[in-house]
């Protein structure tokens, strides 16, 4: 898909140089290291990966715009599709040469995804797609989605779920961008109106998208919570202490102390991200601890907001270069750390339940086919 004309040249700019550096990647043999050869991947142990993101780590992060096509759809991919989609999609996901978006929110479907009400529909060896997906991140650069619909309403609303391979050019598909306050249109609408799609779309068994959405989830958790790179890092820690050094603001003992909160909570983030990236064996789904560091790394980036904003002081209401911007930007874009993969609330919810082993909540619609519930813009029939 080629890039709309009123896309943001920041978001060009990045996604340029992110496939670039993929694709140099790649051509060096550096690219899916523990995925099979004939898929695309390098055939290399997790350990070769661990060198890899240790020596990462020492460089600036270039893999930012990939990591839905990478830490989510990639790995989908490898676990649930069949031996053709692999050699059909894997190669050109991991070399960078195709980006992938996953489309799961809906207008009436946010932390509640299970009620989402776009549709697919069997014709002969068709599946019919109709409905709307929003805050989709990057579907207007994107090749192919991931998407979930509704392909049984006459069971309880977790069972009647599938998900489709989706080609973003297909007709009907169309794409909305979504104007950030920031200036920036990172994520969209996405409509579908009559979209046809063939069988072999079809990823993994069919009705069992809910579990497959779950396991996508918790790999986007790790994926946000625990980034690409390896050991111990403190990155906005020290970008923070550079900017208060530089402003002669270093020796004030009570901006010491906040520093050094958010120095503390990254270190304690890179073990538990270690950890968890020790314990995932190749070809399994992660667990639902990776909750824990989305959840952290939001609660970071708000402290980083808040802490940046006091260091920064007026400059960080308004601004007259684009140099400047950076810590605006910052704060704007930091509010979506804890509600991309997952509220904050949700992520509490699942530690509690699914780590913790506390009581779940009462869940008033278990077991009603979903045609009979009353979500979104769907009614109760009279």
């Amino acid at each position: 898909m080629s890039a709309p004309e009123n896309a943001d040249p920041r978001g060009l700019k990045r996604f340029a140089a992110a496939k670039t550096f993929q694709l140099a990647r790649a051509k060096a043999g550096l690219a899916g290291l523990t995925y099979p050869r004939e898929y695309g991947g390098a055939g290399l142990s997790r350990a070769h990966e661990r060198v890899w993101r240790d020596t990462y780590a020492q460089y600036p992060n270039m893999s930012t715009e990939y990591i839905i096509s990478h830490g989510m759809c990639l790995p989908m991919l490898a676990e649930y599709g069949t031996h053709e989609q692999k050699l059909k999609y894997l190669p050109d996901i991991i070399s960078g040469h195709s980006l992938w978006c996953q489309m799961f929110s809906e207008p009436g479907a946010g932390s509640d995804v299970a009620s989402l009400q776009t549709k697919a529909e069997k014709d002969g060896d068709t599946w019919i797609i109709n409905g709307q997906k929003v805050w989709t991140t990057l579907a207007h650069l994107s090749q192919y989605g991931l998407i979930i619909a509704r392909t049984n309403p006459n069971v309880a609303k977790h069972a009647g779920i599938s998900m489709f391979i989706m080609p973003m050019d297909a007709p009907g598909v169309e794409v909305r961008p979504i104007h950030q306050i920031d200036g920036g249109t990172h994520f969209n609408e996405v409509f579908f109106k009559d979209v046809e799609i063939g069988a072999e779309h079809l990823l993994g068994d069919l009705s069992n998208g809910w579990n497959m959405a779950t396991a996508m989830l918790m790999y986007e958790r790790v994926a946000i919570g625990t980034g690409t790179s390896d050991g111990v890092r403190h990155e906005l820690a020290d970008q923070l202490i550079a900017e208060a050094t530089k402003r002669g603001l270093i020796k004030d003992l009570v901006l010491r102390q906040k520093l050094m909160h958010i120095y503390t909570l990254e270190t304690c983030l890179s073990l538990v991200s270690m950890r968890t990236r020790a314990e995932l064996k190749a070809g399994k789904t992660p667990g639902p601890g990776g909750s824990i560091t989305k959840l952290v790394n939001a609660i970071i980036w708000a402290a980083y907001r808040d802490l940046s904003m006091e260091i920064v002081g007026a400059s960080g209401l308004a601004w007259e270069d684009e140099s400047a911007a950076r810590w605006q930007r910052g704060a704007l874009t930091s509010l979506q750390s804890g509600i991309a993969g997952g509220t904050n609330e949700i992520q509490r919810n699942i530690i509690g339940d699914r780590v913790l082993g506390l009581p779940r909540d009462i869940s008033v619609d278990k077991g009603i086919p979903f045609k009979d519930l009353k979500v979104g813009t769907q009614q109760t029939p009279a």
